[in-house]
């Protein structure tokens, strides 16, 4: 055979390989219910994004179908169905879920935790999702971070808080184990889907309410009800959330659709903290324009939340030894990292925040 024979062959072998890879990959299609209301473009988005991803890098034959809260699976329950199998998965965070077990607040946001960057150096180079796989096996599902808000603000209130005294006997839609937090503080904490929290502010149910930041917040309406806003959000420095999958089926699934859902997370994680940096900054210029009165939580607030953390930390712990081991092992990463921030980064970000505002 010749040279230009040798080619032709090869060049139709590689035409002829295409169609038998694509139609090689199984068609799957699954429901993918979510948390966060459909009305904020942020959360909701990137949900979308994540299907659509996996649709369009499996050329089709992995379909992710979103819906949102309460469509097929009410908000607060969407892990339950999943690790259930009446849906194949779900994006939610499992903070929603603490309940069950506290351990699984690790894989979205701790009080005084990590930061977006530490977070994700955490989960994916430090051993943290090694640590809380067994976490979530334990609720039947496999989860893969596909979401971060980066740092949230502090919540809305309908008075001033200057003083511990003033927390005392307030009603605040706070999620997971912040609530216990601020149950120390003499809050009446409640967890509240997201979709929920407007009516029971609205209605007078609650009297104070975090949620996300800036963008969300103000497309949610909180500023028409509550005019204190505080900052910052302690217990959510850099929250992550979850593609969740039916861990059985999960496992069923070809090598090349696990490698695609977790690259697709990494994708997602970036991208939507990559929008929420850029569209947080001009809506809190709209809010404070529009009369929200911008106010930082005092020292001794700070200093009392920090403290009832690490009680909360240490009470647990004697109760819950898994959640004991991977508080150490989450404990000491933040340590060090906060130490080594503290140099190579806070230190000239707050010397830019100074210089900027002069």
């Amino acid at each position: 055979m010749d040279r230009r024979s040798l080619v032709a062959a090869a060049t139709g072998a590689g035409v002829l390989a295409v169609p038998a890879l694509a139609s090689a990959q199984p068609r799957i299609r699954w429901r993918c219910p979510g948390s966060f209301p459909k009305s904020v473009d942020t959360l909701w988005a990137v949900h979308e994004r994540y299907c659509a991803r996996v649709k369009e890098l499996t050329d089709g034959a992995f379909e992710l179908v979103p819906f949102g809260p309460g469509e097929i699976v009410p908000a607060l329950q969407v892990m339950d169905a999943i690790g259930q199998g009446s849906v194949e998965c779900g994006f939610t965070p499992s903070l929603f879920y603490y309940g069950k077990d506290p351990a699984l607040a690790f894989g979205t946001a701790m009080p005084f935790g990590l930061s977006s960057r530490q977070m994700w150096s955490w989960l994916h180079l430090a051993g943290g999702r090694e640590i809380l796989k067994d976490v979530y096996r334990d609720q039947g599902v496999h989860a893969i971070p596909a979401a971060n808000t980066g740092a949230q603000m502090g919540g809305w209130f309908r008075r001033e808080i200057r003083t511990v005294d003033d927390m005392k006997g307030l009603k605040m839609r706070i999620a997971g184990i912040a609530g216990m937090v601020m149950t120390k503080l003499g809050v009446v904490a409640q967890q509240l889907a997201p979709g929920d929290i407007y009516p029971a502010l609205e209605r007078g149910v609650i009297d104070a309410a975090e949620y996300i930041g800036p963008y969300d917040d103000e497309k949610l309406g909180f500023n028409r009800i509550a005019r204190y806003y505080y900052y910052p959000g302690w217990w959510e420095f850099a929250p992550s959330t979850d593609m969740m999958f039916n861990a059985r089926q999960f496992d069923a699934l070809p090598a090349h659709y696990k490698g695609v859902l977790e690259a697709v997370g990494a994708e997602c994680w970036h991208w939507v903290m990559g929008r929420f940096d850029m569209i947080n900054p001009p809506a809190m210029r709209r809010l404070i324009a529009g009369g929200a009165q911008l106010r930082p939580y005092a020292r001794p607030i700070m200093d009392a939340a920090y403290k009832g953390t690490q009680e909360l930390y240490a009470e647990i712990g004697e109760q819950n030894p898994r959640f004991k081991r991977i508080w150490d092992h989450w404990n000491a990463y933040r340590l060090e990292q906060a130490q080594w921030f503290r140099v190579s980064e806070d230190s000239l970000a707050n010397y830019i925040a100074v210089a900027t505002s002069r």
